[in-house]
């Protein structure tokens, strides 16, 4: 059966936490942090001071840094002594060179995904982080969530046969704001760096990792607007959709030989799943989440940080690696560049 020790739950020395950026993000994952029995907000980071104090006084933090002619707010953040860990939430684009800012400041992390634009950013940060010798994992939530550990258990077991198929979609619709992050090209705006590691996650867990992609997209701007991508494996098959201009059912559907999981909506976050045998018999187990759902990933990094290793089993650095990989092949097809950060794109027309 799947962990259920409580993760608030002490696992060594505390470590003191400091939050790049003030974000809707940072704001959902601080309490997780916080609610940990060995964690102290030391600081926070942001380009103004008045953000930065405003998040300090709203979630108990110790510290508020901000820019000023000198130096960023983070690179101050990084240089504080008491921070043993960081937590980045800023957007895409900002990530490569925050956590080699970290990094070179011998700080251990958590970043946000997308962990980085590329596939080649990711291998530089991590490369560095193994020569420095600090903890680095990507927030990939799901992987983490023992839901997902259940699902695996059960596939391991054979509950539903041999899987041939799964699907998946994760779709609402994006905000009004032309502005905002999510359309932006040098902030990683778009559909595909913000969920693909969603809709990958269940057929990689299912299936194993692809052995390649189809893909097509409509564009807003820019950026990937609503993506669809096929999967293929060596003997099955996935079927993915991304959308930022449409609400969709969220759900995910393992499909076997003798039956199949339906993870439930959102299925990025999903707190039950019902298994469906050949016959149509249909069981449902539920995992309700502890906070918001992020105090398993901030568990499991503080323990990784506390017995001094330098990446997670459960969220390796391979992996990391190779879902960027899948992601840049996925934007070579569709023709989705992000300025100052690759050409992965140049070659190839948009398709429509």
């Amino acid at each position: 059966m799947a962990e259920t020790r409580n993760p608030l739950e002490a696992t060594g020395r505390t470590l003191g936490w400091g939050i790049v950026a003030t974000g809707a993000i940072a704001r959902k994952v601080t309490p997780d942090i916080a609610a940990l029995e060995d964690a102290r907000l030391v600081g926070v980071s942001s380009r103004s001071q008045a953000s930065a104090d405003e998040f300090a006084t709203d979630f108990g933090v110790e510290r508020a840094y901000a820019d000023d002619d000198a130096r960023t707010g983070y690179e101050k953040l990084v240089a504080d002594p008491d921070v043993d860990v960081v937590y980045i939430a800023t957007p895409h684009g900002q990530h490569h060179a925050t956590m080699l800012e970290a990094i070179r400041a011998g700080k251990n992390i958590v970043c946000e995904k997308a962990f980085t634009i590329t596939a080649d950013e990711a291998r530089e940060v991590l490369e560095a982080a193994r020569e420095k010798g600090v903890f680095v994992m990507e927030g990939l939530w799901t992987r983490f969530h023992p839901l997902r550990t259940r699902v695996s258990e059960l596939l391991e077991a054979g509950e539903i046969g041999m899987p041939r198929w799964v699907q998946a979609d994760l779709g609402f619709r994006g905000p009004a704001d032309k502005s905002h992050r999510l359309w932006r090209e040098d902030a990683g705006g778009g559909g595909l760096l913000d969920m693909a590691c969603y809709v990958l996650h269940w057929p990689w867990l299912a299936l194993g990792r692809p052995t390649g992609f189809t893909a097509q997209t409509i564009k807003r701007g820019n950026v990937d607007a609503l993506t669809q991508i096929t999967g293929t494996f060596e003997k099955s098959a996935a079927q993915m959709t991304i959308s930022l201009v449409s609400q969709g059912p969220r759900q995910a559907v393992i499909s076997g030989h003798d039956g199949f999981i339906t993870i439930g909506s959102p299925m990025h976050q999903a707190q039950s799943f019902t298994v469906t045998d050949a016959r149509g018999s249909v069981r449902e187990e539920s995992w309700p989440l502890v906070g918001r759902g992020y105090s398993y990933e901030m568990r499991e990094a503080t323990r990784c940080i506390q017995e001094g290793a330098l990446e997670s089993p459960i969220m390796p650095w391979e992996d990391t690696i190779a879902q960027m990989e899948m992601i840049d092949e996925i934007r070579r097809q569709i023709g989705v560049v992000y300025p100052d950060h690759d050409d992965v794109a140049r070659d190839l027309p948009a398709k429509s």
